[in-house]
């Protein structure tokens, strides 16, 4: 990594989150605060993914320090060849929610691929579960469903705060999406099966934190944690608020940047 004369002083940590389907880069300072982050498609490639990630911040004087270290974490870490140290998922979310939220409470974090609920105590997680190995209740789940139905992510939750309850059975995304092909069959509107998508996700996703023994403060990391319409949801289902952020996407890289800091 070259750097430039201008950079400032002081070890920089850089957490790279390679997941199913978004890319994250996290750069926190010397002091642990976080001063960039980076959201990209994983794409086909984790390697071309991790190289893409480097781009990012690869000949920016600001960011560029000598003593970096880097702290790889997600589905791809293992494809990330210059990472100093390699720390799973569950580790680097719960250590980037602790550090955005406060240490105690239970983290529900909604991947592209996966669904995690992670309890915090003192900071650290003693406790964490994970959905079975299918995209149902995951935001893969709620893209192809999207497409579907031929509206985008924010869309959906746009129809289904019109619509009305219209159960998806199928716990298994494939018969999900026939189930969604034959209501438009009947002619269900769109708002009332956009809706039942959602509920379909939220549901599992509460089941999942009441199967982890989850006590609030709740905080929802991932991809979602910028739609209201699920954030409120979850909340009603769970029977407690939902605390999100925008940072909150980058949750599992800001954990990892904090590691890399303290890396010798």
């Amino acid at each position: 990594m070259v750097c430039e004369k201008d950079a400032p002083p002081g070890r920089m940590g850089i957490g790279v989150d390679i997941g199913s389907t978004a890319t994250k880069v996290a750069v926190v300072d010397a002091a642990g605060e976080l001063v960039r982050t980076e959201l990209m498609p994983t794409g086909f490639s984790s390697v071309d993914a991790a190289e893409r990630a480097r781009e990012a911040w690869k000949g920016d004087s600001h960011f560029c320090t000598l003593g970096a270290r880097v702290v790889a974490t997600g589905y791809g870490r293992v494809a990330v060849p210059y990472a100093d140290k390699v720390v799973t998922e569950i580790t680097c979310h719960g250590r980037g929610a602790a550090r955005l939220f406060g240490p105690d409470g239970t983290v529900i974090d909604v991947g592209g691929q996966d669904t995690k609920v992670i309890r915090l105590r003192g900071g650290r997680v003693f406790k964490f579960v994970m959905n079975e190995k299918c995209a149902a209740g995951t935001g893969r789940f709620l893209e192809v469903m999207a497409d579907r139905l031929g509206v985008s992510h924010n869309e959906l939750s746009a129809l289904a705060r019109d619509g009305e309850p219209t159960q998806i059975s199928s716990m298994c995304t494939v018969f999900a999406e026939s189930e969604v092909i034959s209501l438009v069959g009947r002619g269900e509107p769109r708002e009332n099966i956009a809706r039942g998508v959602i509920e379909s996700v939220v549901g599992r996703v509460a089941a999942l934190v009441g199967s982890a023994g989850g006590a609030g403060p709740y905080y929802l990391t991932g991809g979602l944690c910028d739609n209201d319409y699920v954030v409120g949801l979850l909340g009603e289902r769970i029977g407690a608020p939902v605390t999100t952020c925008p940072e909150a996407r980058y949750a599992g890289a800001l954990g990892a940047a904090l590691m890399a800091l303290e890396l010798e």
